[in-house]
């Protein structure tokens, strides 16, 4: 079966089989490697228990990678987040705050700056990643056409701060290709056939992708069959919603 821990460890191993260096995005930003190399990240939107395992997981195998959490009841859990960071990987702060403020520019880059301060005080953050909040008009970004984020202490954005040059795939629906794909795009990014993560790891093995960035929803992956089995049923009903979402949006 696929989005699975036991397929998550696959995808892994090919990637350190293959000689990719794997990087955080805070790494990327200070570094830009000009070898072959793979960007992990994690958003995690919901089941903020299941970053825990992943990042245990990626701690066993000797990698590190980039966690986004978001400022909500559900999410923002300061003990798990801790962890996370005490594993090694970097903490990031995955803002929505537009969408919160319904357009609200002003009372936004306020909620920012309390909800940024209250993740700096569980760990350090560099970098920072919009949600793409798929059911508001909002997108979380355009905060930054008014703003600077480097103005609070942030050195780079996932989505914007990124070359062109590298080959982005979302595990977003299920699926890595771009149909249920509402903001979470990389502007410019090279593009390959993968709608599995076998045709993933496949396109690792033969190094048909010497720069990758992969973003991987922890609260997608299963530990266990019955995990699998709700999330097959939660991620078609949202990929019926967001099929209306984008049907809307093309008139």
């Amino acid at each position: 079966m696929d989005f699975t821990h036991e397929k998550y460890s696959v995808l892994c191993k090919e990637l350190l089989n293959s000689g990719y260096t794997i990087q955080t995005v805070r790494e990327y930003f200070s570094s830009r490697p000009d070898k072959a190399y793979a960007i992990l990240r994690h958003d995690v939107d919901t089941k903020p228990h299941r970053s825990l395992n992943m990042a245990r997981l990626e701690y066993r195998m000797g990698i590190s990678s980039t966690y986004y959490f978001r400022h909500t009841r559900e999410i923002f859990n300061p003990q798990i987040i801790k962890e996370v960071a005490d594993l090694g990987h970097e903490i990031g702060y995955h803002y929505e705050v537009l969408s919160k403020e319904k357009g609200d520019y002003p009372r936004a880059i306020a909620l920012f700056v309390k909800e940024l301060a209250d993740f700096r005080e569980i760990t350090e953050i560099s970098t920072i990643c919009m949600h793409g909040s798929p059911l508001s008009p909002y997108d979380n970004r355009d905060l930054w056409s008014v703003y600077n984020f480097r103005n609070y202490g942030i050195t780079g954005e996932a989505y914007l701060s990124m070359n062109a040059d590298m080959y982005y795939c979302s595990d977003t629906g299920w699926r890595w290709d771009k149909k249920y794909k509402v903001r979470d795009h990389l502007s410019g990014n090279k593009e390959f056939d993968a709608r599995t993560t076998d045709d993933i790891i496949s396109a690792i093995r033969e190094r048909r992708v010497p720069s990758l960035y992969l973003l991987v929803h922890p609260g997608n992956w299963a530990s266990n069959r019955s995990e699998w089995i709700i999330g097959w049923g939660k991620n078609h009903i949202e990929n019926a919603i967001k099929s209306i979402v984008l049907w809307r949006r093309s008139f």
